[in-house]
């Protein structure tokens, strides 16, 4: 089976001792053609893997700012069917790996047997399902790993140690540790048990630890970057592509932003 691509960018970047640096943004906000120019300009700006969100009419895990993204990609007509061919199309043009970032409902709409396999067959590199958890993921996991697609769970400040355990233990790709609790956006300052909850993460796997939520200034992207393999970073980038909207320098304006991230992100001035 072809190695995925997640897999070995972290390897790639851990040769390098470098922490990667993966921005959130929510597909077809504000349109599909343009979520595809982000894509190839946050590539260019030090993106090492991206996410996508998957616009849903309930995203109970998402903030004010991520929610009203949502509702502009649905009200473009975007669907996880149109967002998996998008990234058949993106492969012409990119390698960079992709996740999509998704609740549970697109997912059992489409059926997981075939959105695995049209995922797959795409170039979908790793799925994170908000709201399955992995012991109720049997199916989901099976059908993904099968195509080797990663499949990514969060773990939260409140997990306990036998949790932790668990996710850790049924998640590829990397695990995304939400560095507080409550929903996504952006916040003035980091947790600071986060380190160590990501050293408590880490006693229990070998796949790299990732941290978001509440990460939006190259400051605390550096400090993230100090203790985590990789940085998150979502409200910040989509809130500035919402300002922007359709603005022909949109791709552009929110690529400078996200080169500024992950410079900091790396250690670069």
């Amino acid at each position: 089976m072809k190695r995925n691509r997640i897999d070995q960018r972290f390897q790639d970047l851990a040769a390098r001792h470098e922490p990667a640096f993966i921005p959130y943004i929510t597909a077809g906000d504000p349109t599909l053609d343009a979520t595809e120019e982000l894509v190839v300009a946050l590539e260019r700006a030090g993106a090492d893997a991206i996410e996508l969100g998957v616009p849903f009419s309930d995203p109970a895990a998402d903030g004010v700012v991520n929610q009203e993204a949502a509702q502009r990609a649905l009200a473009s007509g975007t669907s996880l069917h149109k967002i998996v061919a998008r990234v058949k199309t993106l492969r012409t043009r990119t390698q960079v790996p992709l996740v999509l970032f998704t609740y549970v409902n697109p997912v059992l709409a489409y059926g997981f047997e075939a959105f695995a396999a049209d995922a797959a067959e795409a170039g979908v590199d790793g799925v994170l399902c908000v709201d399955l958890p992995p012991e109720e993921a049997g199916d989901y996991n099976r059908l993904l790993d099968a195509r080797g697609i990663a499949t990514i769970f969060l773990i939260a400040p409140t997990s306990s140690p036998e949790r932790i355990a668990l996710i850790a233990q049924h998640s590829t790709g990397f695990v995304y540790y939400v560095s507080r609790t409550g929903v996504t956006g952006e916040r003035a300052d980091i947790e600071t048990s986060v380190s160590e909850m990501v050293a408590a993460i880490k006693q229990h796997t070998n796949v790299p630890v990732a941290v978001g939520f509440g990460i939006s200034t190259p400051e605390q992207s550096a400090e993230v970057a100090g203790y985590a393999d990789g940085v998150i970073v979502g409200s910040a980038i989509v809130r500035m592509i919402g300002q922007l909207g359709d603005a022909p320098d949109m791709p552009a304006k929110v690529a400078a932003f996200v080169r500024t991230l992950a410079d900091a992100a790396k250690g670069r001035k």
